[in-house]
Order: structure tokens, then C-alpha cells, then sequence
């Protein structure tokens, strides 16, 4: 595309991982004449959930990759750009080839960027000297290697303060370590230690007792209230600053997992779609938490990870909120009450606790536990483990992506 580009759409959608896939099924369904395009740059499609998996070894990553091609509906225009500018007023976006698409109504789902640079000393040492992190697809498989030559001394894993994509995996690794370290028998020699920019272990009390009891069994030492702000890779250093009184501690490590800062897109950071308030939720698009449509521009909605949104950033979370925005565009399209369904916060994060166990928390806005299955979820189960690892993936790519679910 050149400079002088333009295009119009009745519907553009910005984003083609989960939320955008799920909503343009959707609504390439409802609305059998529909003038959709999906602005998307990447030709793949990634699984992130397995990631984790990934990471401890126990299924290859590209088992976590499909052509994004082969999930984009028949009936909608694919756009193979990246967004550089919202404009809003003008119901525009501008992509990085300088074309204009203009658009009736515009759904974000733009996801979350990954701020590597945040963490000072990081670039260009991953996979490197014990340094690695689950949350890049060329990076996940590095933490195996990690794992695999760990023979003993300090292993850290890190979370930041700020909103990240699944909020359990941080911790989700470490159990996976701790169950390899045992098994190859250097466990004996070694120091587990999470350190979080979070207040606590997790934020629903009744999982964060479970799994602070897996965090005693296992031996593990925990530093809350600290972002990890810098790596020293030749002195094997971490440095962490804490949230209360800015003070610096460096510790050392033989391995760092790292989970890096993220953020809203910076297309979505500097635009009018942007919420300017202070706290998790700054610079994200902002939206009525019900509805999910912006209350400054009536004919944007935003959905996933990139949605100001106050829960935990999941494609569970993405699977109820899909269902309700497409309602919700539609009755906006017949000039109906935009209030047809509402969003409640639902998410999900399935906790793996160690090889073969795991808690899935289910929970709503209110932190009030939202369970799917006729058993207390709050404890860690065989059988829920299986389900991430068999059930999940399957329901994503033939449910969730195909809008059916």
C-alpha cells in the first residue's frame, strides 16, 4: 500500500489474535452481508496458554502455532498492516504504510505489548547465562534449556507490578521447576525464590491459600512489593527496586525467569481512546466495563488484553467478553439500547501447581468465585492439569477462534 491509499469499511477490526478472531466470527456470522476488515500484520496464529508448557518441557512450541490465514472468516477483508494512529473524531486509523481506513464502527483488540527495554542490561542476553522468559514464542523454549542445565545454586522468577498477559504464569513455571529441579536431584542445592511486584501470591483469597500452601510444601521464598528494574549478566545480578520505598536490592541468580513489563500498545497510548486515569488501567482503552464500549466514542468497542478493563488479562476473560460486545455492536448497528448484555469480569487463570496438578481459578470483577465444575476448584487436581494441557487448546482453536463458543 502506497501513501494515497484509502479504504472505507462498515466494521474494522484492529487485531487478529483472540479477541479480534473471536468477535470477527461472530460477527461475520450475524451479519451474513457484512463489510468486515481485520487489520493484522502477522501471518501466524499462537496459542500463548501452552507457553508455559512449553517452557517445562512437556510439549514442543510449535505445537502453539497455526497460519492466522486459515482462522480469518471467508467474508472478511484481511489487512496485512500494522496500526500506527487511531483517530477517532474522524472515525479513521492510519497503519504504517500511511494508508487511511475509514470505518462506521471500530472494535480493538489490539492486545498488549511486551516492554523488553524496561528492564535495563536485558537486551540481547536471553536464552543466555541462565536468563529466560516464557513470553515470546522464540523465547519459551529457551527456559527448558534453562531448566535442563540448572545444576543447583539460585533460581529466580520475576512478575512485574504492572497488568501482564496471564497473570499466573509467572508462578506456574516456577512449581515446573521445582518438580524437575527434585526429580533430576539438584532441588537439595538450590534456593527458589518468586519475587513480585504484586502484594501477595494472588489476588482471590481462596485460591492464594492453596497456593501459598504448594509455596511451603515446595520450599519456595517469596519478596513481594519489588519490580525486577535491571540484569547484570556477567556478575549474574539481579536488581530489584521496592514499590514502598524505592530502595535497590541486588541478588544473585544462576537462573532469572524473567516476566517482563508490559503495556497498552503505544497507538493506543497516544490517542483520545486512551483512559488518562491513573492506576492499572492508564492508557488502555477506555471502555464501560459492562458494555464495553467507549463511552467518549459511541461506535468503538475494545475487547482482550488492550480494553481498560479491571481483570486479570485472559482468553478465558476474551471468550465472555466476546459474546457480549458483538450483542451489544449489533443493537448500536440497529440503534438499539446498547446494554443488550453485560460483562461481569469473568476470567480465568489455570494455576499448574507441578507436572499433573493444577487449581483453575475462575473469578468475576468482585473477586467472587465464578466455577465451572460441581467441585471445590480451590485445590490442586489431576484432572484440571489435563484440561489445560488437552482440553483448552482444543476448545480454543475449534471453538473459541470459530466463534462457536
Amino acid at each position: 500500500m502506497n501513501q494515497h491509499d484509502f479504504q472505507h469499511h462498515r466494521i474494522v477490526i484492529i487485531g487478529g489474535g483472540t479477541g479480534g478472531i473471536c468477535v470477527a466470527a461472530r460477527l461475520s456470522r450475524a451479519l451474513k452481508q457484512a463489510d468486515i476488515a481485520l487489520i493484522e500484520p502477522a501471518t501466524d496464529h499462537y496459542y500463548q496458554p501452552l507457553w508455559t508448557l512449553v517452557g517445562g518441557g512437556v510439549v514442543p512450541k510449535e505445537t502453539t502455532r497455526r497460519a492466522e490465514k486459515d482462522y480469518i472468516p471467508h467474508n472478511t477483508t484481511w489487512i496485512k498492516e500494522r496500526v500506527t494512529e487511531l483517530r477517532p473524531a474522524e472515525n479513521k486509523v492510519v497503519t504504517e504504510s500511511g494508508s487511511i481506513i475509514e470505518y462506521d464502527y471500530l472494535v480493538v483488540a489490539a492486545g498488549m505489548q511486551i516492554d523488553w527495554g524496561k528492564i535495563k542490561g536485558l537486551e540481547g542476553h536471553l536464552r543466555q547465562d541462565g536468563l529466560c522468559s516464557n513470553y515470546a514464542y522464540d523465547q519459551c523454549e529457551g527456559t527448558w534449556d534453562a531448566l535442563k542445565n540448572f545444576s543447583g545454586g539460585d533460581a529466580i522468577f520475576t512478575q512485574p507490578s504492572c497488568a501482564i498477559k496471564c497473570g499466573g504464569a509467572p508462578q506456574k513455571i516456577m512449581y515446573l521447576a521445582d518438580d524437575h529441579f527434585r526429580k533430576v536431584g539438584v532441588r537439595d542445592k538450590s534456593r527458589v525464590t518468586f519475587v513480585s511486584g504484586t502484594p501477595n501470591i494472588f489476588a482471590v483469597k481462596a485460591y492464594a491459600d492453596v497456593l501459598n500452601q504448594v509455596i511451603k510444601r515446595k520450599d519456595i521464598q517469596t519478596l513481594y512489593r519489588h519490580d525486577l528494574i535491571e540484569v547484570r549478566p556477567e556478575k549474574h545480578e539481579a536488581v530489584f527496586r521496592s514499590l514502598d520505598t524505592g530502595n535497590e536490592t541486588v541478588m544473585h541468580y544462576d537462573m532469572l525467569h524473567i516476566t517482563p513489563f508490559m503495556s497498552s500498545p503505544d497507538f493506543i497510548k497516544n490517542s483520545a481512546l486512551a483512559n488518562p486515569a491513573e492506576g492499572p488501567t492508564k492508557g488502555y482503552v477506555k471502555v464501560n466495563k459492562g458494555t464495553l464500549q467507549s463511552p467518549d466514542y459511541p461506535n468503538v468497542f475494545a475487547i482482550g488484553d488492550c480494553a481498560a478493563l479491571p481483570t486479570s488479562k485472559t482468553g478465558a476473560a476474551i471468550r465472555k467478553q466476546a459474546p457480549v460486545l458483538v450483542k451489544n455492536l449489533l443493537a448500536l448497528i440497529r440503534k438499539e439500547s446498547v446494554s443488550q448484555a453485560i460483562y461481569d469480569g469473568y476470567t480465568s487463570c489455570p494455576l499448574v501447581t507441578g507436572y499433573g496438578s493444577l487449581v483453575l481459578a475462575e473469578f468475576d470483577y468482585d473477586l467472587k468465585l465464578k466455577e465451572t465444575f460441581p467441585f471445590s476448584q480451590a485445590k490442586e487436581r489431576f484432572s484440571m492439569y489435563l484440561l489445560k494441557l488437552y482440553g483448552l487448546p482444543l476448545m480454543y482453536w475449534n471453538g473459541m477462534l470459530r466463534g462457536w463458543m
